[in-house]
C-alpha cells in the first residue's frame, strides 16, 4: 500500500488501544503516537513541580513551555496517582490545543497509528481509518491489574474497576473533546477477543481499503 495512512484508535481505558496501536504500527512500519502518554507525562511534570492542578493558567503555560519527545519510557506516568490526576490537564482547552498542534504536525504526512480518546473525532477527523475499541469494565480492570502486577504493585480488582468507571464518566462528560465514537468509526469489542484476534480484525479492515486514486477512494 503506497499511500501511508492515518489510522486512529479511540476508546476507554483498558480497552486495548495502546497494545493494538503499538502492534499495528510495527506491522505496518508506521509511527506510533501514544497521545495518552503525552497527557500523562505533562501531568507527572505538573505534579513533580507541585503545581496547583486547578490553576488552568499555570498548567497551560507549562504545556506551552514543555518540549515533547515521543520517548515515554518512564513507568511513573502509568502510576495510579497520575491516572487519577490526568483529567485535570486533559480537560483544559489551552493544554489540549498545544497537544493537538503537536499531534497534527507529527501526523501530517501519514504513516501513523494514533491512539487516544479524541483522535478520530478532533485531532484527525479526516483519518483514513478510525477504530473504536471497547470492553466490559470487569475485563478492563483485570487488564489493568495485570499491568500493575508487572510493576510489582498489588491492587484490588474491585477498586480498579471503580477507578475505571470513574475515569469513563470524566472522559465522556468533559466539555472539551469528550470520549465518543466517531460516526464513521469501526467498533471492536475486545472483551472476549485475544490480541491476535483483534489485530486480525484490524488488518482485514485495512486490507479492504481501496488505494488512493482507485475507484471508490479510501474513506
Amino acid at each position: 500500500m503506497k499511500h501511508r495512512l492515518i489510522i486512529t484508535i479511540d476508546g476507554p481505558a483498558g480497552a486495548g488501544k495502546t497494545t493494538m496501536a503499538r502492534l499495528l504500527a510495527v506491522k505496518l512500519d508506521y509511527l506510533y503516537l501514544d497521545t495518552g502518554a503525552m497527557y500523562r507525562a505533562i501531568t507527572l511534570k505538573a505534579m513533580n513541580m507541585g503545581l496547583d492542578l486547578n490553576d488552568e493558567k499555570a498548567l497551560v503555560k507549562l504545556a506551552r513551555d514543555t518540549k515533547m519527545r515521543l520517548n515515554f519510557k518512564s513507568k511513573k506516568i502509568r502510576s495510579r496517582e497520575v491516572t487519577a490526576n490526568v483529567h485535570y490537564l486533559a480537560g483544559i482547552l489551552g493544554v489540549r490545543e498545544v497537544m493537538w498542534r503537536f499531534q497534527r504536525k507529527i501526523g501530517e504526512k501519514g504513516g501513523i497509528v494514533a491512539d487516544g480518546r479524541d483522535m478520530g473525532t478532533v485531532v484527525f477527523p479526516m483519518a483514513d481509518i478510525k477504530f473504536y475499541l471497547e470492553a466490559k469494565s470487569t475485563e478492563r480492570a483485570k487488564r489493568r491489574q495485570k499491568d500493575f502486577s508487572q510493576l510489582e504493585r498489588k491492587v484490588i480488582l474491585k477498586d480498579l474497576e471503580k477507578e475505571i468507571l470513574a475515569r469513563d464518566r470524566k472522559d465522556k462528560g468533559r466539555k472539551i473533546a469528550p470520549l465518543k465514537k466517531a460516526k464513521d468509526s469501526i467498533v471492536i469489542d475486545t472483551t472476549a477477543l485475544s490480541i491476535p484476534q483483534v489485530l486480525g480484525a484490524m488488518f482485514r479492515v485495512i486490507a479492504s481499503l481501496p488505494a488512493k486514486g482507485e475507484a471508490g477512494e479510501a474513506v
